[in-house]
């Protein structure tokens, strides 16, 4: 199926549809010829790479930089003469979509007439992918127009929002396209306006259904674009799916100009777009074998009534897709499909809060440019690095119930033992690991379980916290049970991944992460005098690891080396220097307990993620220019009074319209830097200023203040740094010196024993640790290799 796929909507869109597309142009693109002759004629795709185009169409240009006439261009795909697709545009270049590509390598010749040829090899990919991140996991159930229950061993399936069933197993929808408008009426609401089933859409959406041809509504508001282009405010929504996801274009349009189901051709786009487009990447965390409709909202007025077009797709959602590479060749994907559908793009902002985050940042470090600019809000680096934390307070809030905790605070009350674990976890209270044990912990059991988590906030008692469940969405018998079904599909993040990491030769499970071995739990604690030696011995005796189905166990757990090394190399731990290449505004707000007001909203979102990634940009180039960051203390959401949502999307597009200006060949990390607004400069807002008034731009001043100070986590208690991005340490023999005196010879020796091959050395790289060299390419198998040279036209020899 073609990129642009069934085009299928309401009969009325249909019958009140115009078709008057005139000629033009899109946004300014690559410049035309140099003018110097004897140089040869050029194939451009300006939709992606020739190696990377997905979906049966590419935007191609010609281009003649010696000015040779036009006028006997003769294109071809294989044996298609292709010459009708191509015109001279406004702008003075020579453009068209070639369509129908078959699946596999397509050579595009073109001559002009004077006996020279040159020739480009395009290779397209299925629409449903993939391209780049290897081979899909299976089984995957595609959604269906309602969401159907499990039967027996028949899976449930998800709501699509669209209207008819899948025709393939990539989940492959017909594309289906809708109007709306806004209404002028006050305090609507911007909820979901197209919720599956209707019968959950807000009494009072502030976007509603629209019926060309018909009188415009009474309420239809109008709005003037950052271009100074007036219009009534009309959005035309796009809805299909993309390399297994579903996804949302949405974007200001005139339904009297263009056919509303097909749209505006790519070289003629109506004037109400700026080109520029606003990708939001969905929260959370899963790896579900579902396909489901994005967790994001396409209706982002700020955007839309600006003349941004809106992108969302359920696979580049935390919740729906654990597979960063994945999640960034589907932004790929997406770019390319908006380039060949709705014109050539400007460039690309992203947004998006906790696993948002994780998808932009994560991006900007797989594959950098993708993305032209990022506001991450709940920001956490990446996500094997967040696991870190999950796994060392899954494995300590176990310790903390067990008999040898207990009989270490004997005579304690309450306050005391807290004070003793938020010392060791590194947390503003204990209830930061309860959080993640709770939310995440889970998310690395492979079979079927019952979720087990704390039930009480205050104690830190464990119990089972809800019915038998599995990460995977599938009915039990379908999924792994190291008993009754040993090659069940396993549902842990890695497992998700198992096309980048691989897996364990003679099993079917993917490579592992985890790791803790030589992490001496509460060191920097035992030094500071706030817990005992014979507590902390204690602590590294018993806190043991996870096997490779996440039951406890008395080991400590070890990472394959294998996985590591992918994992640095591919960039998916974010690399300092590739994110470098970004600019970054992180909106920062208090999520640090479950228990202090402002009360959190889940507890885990730690302020001091935002100095995490901070500190991965000054490892790397000694400076962190493309960040900044804005921190207030209310809760975890900026609140609407603050304003900071906004001005975060207004300067960030400033920033990257300056950078995106400069045509010249200087280094992106230069012009990052060089172009960043002076407005663009780090700041709080005290908690204590609820009209978010004054500015503070004293970072002690604003650490000073309870809600917006950095704490730390349970790996950097032990020692290891606040870039965190250490997965595995290198071990270094014991050394007395690093315990206090209190700490006595036969205490050293249990420790000893403790850490037979010695204690992490965190001033030393990670093990597997290297500088990325994204992005891989995952087609060839796990461990990905490094993409050669984008494709460039060459003379054809056969043709002469």
């Amino acid at each position: 199926m073609g990129k642009k796929g069934f085009l299928v909507t309401a009969l009325a869109l249909i019958a009140g549809a115009a078709c008057t597309n005139n000629p033009g142009d899109g946004p300014p693109g690559p410049p035309p010829g140099d003018g110097r002759p004897g140089r040869a004629i050029e194939i451009r795709t300006l939709s992606n790479r020739a190696d990377m185009i997905s979906g049966g169409d590419a935007l191609v240009e010609i281009v003649v930089p010696d000015r040779r006439s036009f006028a006997s261009l003769r294109v071809s795909a294989g044996t298609r003469d292709v010459t009708s697709a191509f015109a001279m545009r406004p702008s003075g270049r020579m453009i068209g979509l070639i369509d129908h590509l078959a699946e596999g390598k397509n050579l595009i010749t073109a001559d002009v007439g004077d006996g020279e040829t040159v020739a480009l090899t395009i290779t397209n990919h299925k629409i449903g992918g993939p391209v780049f991140s290897g081979p899909q996991v299976t089984p995957f159930v595609c959604a269906t127009p309602l969401a159907q229950p499990a039967s027996g061993s028949t899976p449930a399936s998800q709501a699509s929002g669209l209207s008819t069933l899948a025709i393939d197993d990539q989940c492959n929808i017909a594309t289906e396209v809708k109007l709306y408008y806004r209404t002028t009426a006050a305090n609507c609401s911007l909820a979901r306006p197209d919720p599956n089933p209707p019968a959950t859409a807000p009494a009072n959406a502030c976007f509603r259904p629209y019926t060309p041809g018909a009188a415009p509504p009474a309420d239809l508001a109008m709005t003037t674009t950052d271009t100074g282009v007036t219009v009534p405010y009309i959005v035309r929504v796009e809805r299909g799916t993309l390399n297994r996801g579903i996804y949302d274009l949405a974007v200001l349009f005139d339904p009297s100009k263009d056919n509303v189901v097909t749209g505006w051709k790519p070289t003629a786009p109506q004037p109400q777009w700026n080109g520029k487009v606003v990708y939001s990447f969905g929260a959370s965390s899963g790896q579900p074998r579902q396909q489901f409709r994005s967790e994001q909202n396409w209706n982002d007025d700020a955007a839309l009534s600006r003349g941004f077009l809106v992108a969302i797709n359920s696979q580049t959602d935390s919740l729906y897709n654990a597979n960063r590479v994945s999640m960034a060749e589907t932004v790929m994907m997406m770019k390319e499909k908006i380039i060949d559908t709705y014109g050539e793009v400007r460039y690309v902002l992203g947004n998006g809060c906790s696993g948002g985050s994780i998808n932009q940042i994560t991006l900007s470090s797989i594959f950098p440019g993708l993305v032209d600019g990022i506001q991450p809000t709940c920001t956490y680096p990446d996500s094997e690095s967040t696991a870190i934390e999950v796994s060392d307070c899954a494995l300590l809030v176990n310790f903390y119930a067990s008999p040898a905790w207990r009989a270490l605070t004997a005579g304690m009350n309450q306050a005391q033992i807290n004070a003793k674990k938020a010392a060791i976890n590194g947390h503003a209270d204990q209830t930061g690991c309860h959080a993640w044990v709770n939310t995440f912990s889970n998310l690395g059991r492979p079979g079927n379980y019952v979720p087990m988590g704390v039930i009480d906030n205050v104690t830190g008692a464990v119990g089972p916290i809800g019915a038998m469940t599995n990460n995977c969405g599938l009915p039990a018998a379908l999924v792994y049970d190291p008993v009754k079904n040993p090659t069940g599909t396993r549902c842990t993040g890695t497992d998700h991944d198992v096309s980048l990491l691989g897996t364990v030769p003679g099993t079917t499970r993917a490579r592992q992460l985890n790791d803790n071995v030589g992490v001496q739990y509460g060191l920097k604690a035992l030094q500071a005098g706030a817990i005992t030696a014979e507590e902390f011995v204690t602590i590294n005796e018993k806190i043991g690891g996870v096997d490779f189905d996440q039951n406890f166990v008395a080991q400590r757990s070890v990472a394959d080396l294998e996985a590591l090394l992918t994992v640095y190399r591919a960039g998916i731990i974010s690399d300092g220097k590739q994110l470098a290449k970004t600019p970054i505004i992180d909106v920062r707000g208090f999520d640090d307990s479950n228990l202090a007001p402002p009360v959190g909203a889940l507890g885990i979102h730690h302020i001091w993620r935002s100095f995490s990634l901070r500190a991965r940009l000054d490892a790397a180039t000694g400076t962190h220019n493309n960040h900044v960051l804005w921190r207030f203390g209310t809760g975890l959401i900026a609140p609407a009074a603050s304003g900071l949502t906004l001005q975060s999307f207004l300067l960030m597009d400033q920033w990257v319209s300056a950078i995106k200006a400069d045509t010249s060949d200087t280094a992106i990390e230069r012009k990052v830097a060089r172009y960043k607004p002076p407005e663009a400069f780090d700041f709080c807002y005290l908690t204590s200023d609820t009209t978010f008034s004054k500015k503070v731009t004293d970072p002690a001043l604003c650490d000073g203040d309870r809600f917006l100070k950095p704490h730390s986590s349970p790996r950097q208690v032990a020692g290891g740094p606040v870039a965190e991005n250490i997965l595995k340490c290198q071990l270094r023999p014991l050394d007395r010196r690093d315990y206090p005196a209190s700490l006595t010879d036969a205490q050293f020796a249990r420790l000893a024993a403790a850490f037979p091959r010695g204690v992490c050395d965190f001033s030393k790289p990670g093990v597997g640790e290297e500088s990325a060299v994204s992005p891989l390419d995952f087609s060839g198998g796990p461990g990905g290799a490094v993409l050669p040279p984008a494709p460039k036209s060459a003379p054809d020899r056969a043709a002469k």
